[in-house]
């Protein structure tokens, strides 16, 4: 049986606000089995990034369990954090930004192994050494490396995040939609990286992204976040072979078929999203769901695992059984 790398449980984080707290994240639970990745969708503004930033605590969480490798890292103090950092990694959306425009490559990617001290007594030419090899593994060409960001295009700049992040040798990395950003060409080139890197050091993937058929080929499960709570989660190829919560079929049916010719029935959602500061105790996609009823203004839906490692937060779904049935 593969093991448990990471087990969220019960995560909250709330802002605060004027009006009061925002719930970005509300009571999400999940686990990864080492060496798998889970992909993370959902609208923007229901809280993916934050969720994935409080997973290797760059947020501080409000409540809630983030279980890494046996050890709640909420609970660790700033030197233990430190040392489980080198096992957790993030590698951002924006490739220009989550760089520092002063730092050359080398610099950048040599920045984590001489904090980290990844080569003890090290001397420069180790660290350039080591920097060359990573700059290798991510396909960045030797030439390049006294270059700085603002000299290289979106792709060169993504690879150079992900160096940097497997610099310390991680176990687990969170990447927070890292081909939004890019063009299509490259896009592929940089998630066929990602795989390959995945196959040779096991790596484990949260991988938080818009684009469904981006996670549909990178994903081993899937959870799906409407105003930051988890409404469903299934293995990939089951989410999108039997979409069950309303939210997820209307994700689904919007991804474009690439036919010329072809008919798909789109599901329009209609009213729009509810406040996420201070949210009703009800299903809070109630208000644009086709398949609206009296029950789902008592409470906000458990996840129920409606079929086998297929969970749903629906109150119109029993379990074993979906039930659904449009308003007329």
């Amino acid at each position: 049986m593969p093991e448990k790398i990471l087990e969220v449980r019960n995560l909250k984080k709330y802002f605060s606000t004027k009006a009061g707290p925002l719930h970005a994240v509300d009571d999400v639970s999940f686990s990864i089995n080492e060496g798998e990745t889970l992909g993370i969708v959902g609208e923007s503004g229901c809280g993916k990034t934050t969720l994935g930033r409080c997973v290797i605590r760059l947020l501080e969480s409000t409540s809630g369990e983030v279980v890494f490798n046996g050890q709640n890292i909420l609970e660790l103090g700033r030197r233990d954090l430190n040392t489980a950092r080198k096992d957790m990694q993030i590698v951002f959306q924006d490739p220009f930004s989550s760089l520092n425009p002063r730092r050359t490559v080398y610099e950048t990617i040599a920045k984590p192994l001489k904090y980290h001290n990844i080569i003890p007594n090290a001397k420069r030419i180790d660290i350039e050494m080591r920097v060359l090899e990573l700059m290798e593994t991510v396909g960045l060409a030797e030439r390049l490396i006294n270059t700085y960001p603002h000299e290289l295009d979106g792709g060169r700049r993504q690879r150079i995040g992900i160096a940097r992040a497997l610099a310390v040798e991680p176990k687990f990395i969170v990447c927070d939609e890292p081909v939004s950003a890019l063009d299509v060409s490259i896009q592929a080139q940089i998630l066929n990286l990602l795989k390959e890197l995945q196959r040779e050091k096991g790596l484990t993937f949260i991988f938080i992204t818009h684009d469904l058929a981006v996670v549909n080929y990178f994903s081993n499960d899937i959870v799906v976040m409407y105003l930051g709570q988890a409404v469903e989660k299934a293995p990939a190829k089951e989410l999108f072979k039997n979409p069950m919560h309303p939210y997820t079929k209307a994700l689904l049916s919007a991804v474009l078929v690439p036919k010329v010719g072809a008919n798909k029935d789109r599901i329009q959602l209609r009213g729009e999203l509810s406040s996420p500061i201070n949210p009703k105790d009800e299903c809070r996609f109630a208000r644009r769901c086709n398949y609206y009823c009296s029950d789902c203004d008592k409470g906000t839906p458990p996840l129920i695992e409606a079929e086998p490692g297929h969970f749903v937060a629906c109150h119109c779904i029993s379990a074993g059984k979906n039930t659904l049935q449009a308003n007329a």
